[in-house]
């Protein structure tokens, strides 16, 4: 396929921009003549994992399914792009573990909880403050920062277009054609 298959992986809490910024990357990439896979979790969650709760046993097994995905997609040739909140390093690791460290690309998508609940359209952080939804992550379940990721975002900071062009210009180089 003439590029450098790898797992870009955006973390982060839900509201954060994961999906927007995932979104936005793929039509980038594919614009420059990449072939990509998107993979989020709404879309993941409604076939593949439908099955799965939301305890943190069922958070796991998502992930690592995930994982496991996106590992064939690569040794396919695509470029995987995903959007999960993940939010257990331990996790994570496993997955840059799976998929080989030099494959994956974890891009932090970091903005405040207070932004993110303002942002909430769904109203799940509501629901989970009202004790609705239980082991809601920021709220009810924890939400482990990557501590060295490949790039942080700081969405409550910078633009969408502005983003999108710092997280094109920082993954352009780890995808570069052969």
């Amino acid at each position: 396929m003439k590029q450098k298959p790898k797992l870009i992986w955006f973390t982060g809490l839900s509201g954060s921009g994961k999906s927007t910024l995932a979104n936005g990357t793929e039509v980038q990439l594919h614009e420059k003549g990449f072939k990509t896979f998107l993979l989020d979790g709404d879309n993941v969650r409604a076939g593949l994992n439908k099955d799965l709760g939301f305890s943190e046993e069922d958070r796991i097994e998502n992930i690592r399914r995930i994982g496991e995905v996106s590992k064939l997609m690569l040794d396919a040739g695509l470029i995987v792009i995903s959007a999960f909140i993940s939010p257990f390093r331990h996790d994570r690791k496993l997955i840059e573990q799976l998929v080989g460290k030099d494959n994956f690309l974890e891009i932090f998508v970091d903005c405040p909880l207070e932004i993110c609940e303002q942002r909430d359209v769904k109203g799940l952080y509501k629901k989970a403050r009202q004790g609705i939804i239980q082991n809601f992550t920021g709220i009810n379940s924890p939400y482990e920062k990557p501590l060295s990721p490949f790039l942080r975002v700081q969405t409550d900071q910078m633009e969408l277009d502005k983003a999108i062009q710092l997280i094109i210009k920082k993954v352009q180089p780890e995808l570069k054609k052969y």
